[in-house]
């Protein structure tokens, strides 16, 4: 596959989070911590669901998606960040920088549009119990998730069809830690108005009706919940709060990120970092901490794993 642009630029710079080798140094070890627990956490929930028969539900099975693209989201971006800490010349490949962006909207669309989903599925188990099994069906399910992908898949196309036509011909310094759509647009040698336009309008879109989506489904629940009795909408309160957490944490920074794309603040930088990095890790705990299900489940894995232990240890002479 040939690039069917003129440019001469090959790679880009990306000038990272600091200049200070003592803080880069601090990030390394930081950020080295956070990504392992990124790793750790969504894998804990994809063996927890997977082994537990009593997760095998469709919240959970949206779930188990959600720790994926968590996974993979911040996979794109952070491996290369932590290992440029360790280097004094941070540089990327066009085409390396090119499917960096194609991933991470990718993933963010599709996250987006999965997050939708599982309003929708939690709106049928609290307003419509006695028909959840009958309508979240394993055909609907999967209608869902490949809705999410294809969403996902035609917002990233969209938006890097156009980066394949700019020429890029100098400067090539991007201010940042990994290829931002907004500020690679920046550096082609042509006016690029028009194209920051479309950019602002595709993602802005794609965000609005997902944030309205979930509004109105999280609006619809919570005043049913209201008329229930204490006991259950005490349960379906604390299911909705993980929720309803977990999107605030994946639309807040899109909100400013997109808004003023073209900003120089680093304010940029740190939803950048607090969007790709920190949500993915936040995801795992948030759904840990405030389901019981799942620290139940988590409890029942880690007793039989002792258990099993403690027979071999018995067994072996």
């Amino acid at each position: 596959m040939e690039r069917v642009n003129h440019s001469v630029v090959s790679e880009f710079i990306l000038l990272g989070l600091s200049k200070s080798q003592n803080l880069q140094i601090l990030f390394f070890l930081g950020f080295s911590v956070v990504y392992a627990g990124i790793v750790l956490g969504n894998l804990l929930i994809l063996v927890t669901v997977t082994f537990d028969s009593r997760l095998h539900t469709p919240m959970y099975f949206l779930l188990i998606n959600l720790s994926c693209m968590d996974m993979i989201l911040a996979s794109s971006a952070t491996p290369k960040m932590i290992v440029d800490f360790l280097r004094k010349r941070k540089t990327i490949s066009w085409w390396g920088c090119y499917s960096q962006m194609f991933f991470m909207h990718l993933l963010g669309g599709s996250e987006m549009m999965l997050l939708v989903a599982m309003a929708i599925d939690r709106y049928v188990a609290i307003c419509k119990p006695l028909h959840y099994t009958s309508i979240m069906n394993p055909r609907v399910l999967g209608g869902l998730l490949l809705s999410s992908y294809t969403v996902g898949f035609v917002h990233s196309s969209s938006q890097m069809a156009f980066m394949l036509n700019l020429p890029f011909c100098g400067p090539n310094v991007v201010d940042s830690f990994f290829c931002d759509l907004p500020l690679v647009i920046k550096l082609a040698c042509k006016d690029t108005y028009m194209l920051q336009l479309l950019v602002i309008a595709d993602s802005g879109l794609l965000s609005l009706v997902c944030f309205l989506l979930l509004l109105v489904s999280y609006t619809v629940i919570i005043h049913s919940v209201r008329h229930r009795a204490a006991s259950g909408s005490a349960k379906a309160f604390s299911t909705l709060s993980a929720h309803i957490t977990v999107v605030t944490l994946s639309f807040a920074p899109c909100v400013f990120i997109y808004v003023w794309p073209f900003s120089r603040y680093s304010v940029d930088k740190i939803l950048s970092v607090f969007y790709t990095i920190f949500t993915p890790l936040l995801n795992p705990i948030i759904y840990t901490l405030r389901n019981q299900e799942v620290k139940a489940a988590i409890k029942k894995i880690r007793t039989q794993h002792i258990n099993s232990e403690s027979r071999v240890l018995t067994i072996t002479p």
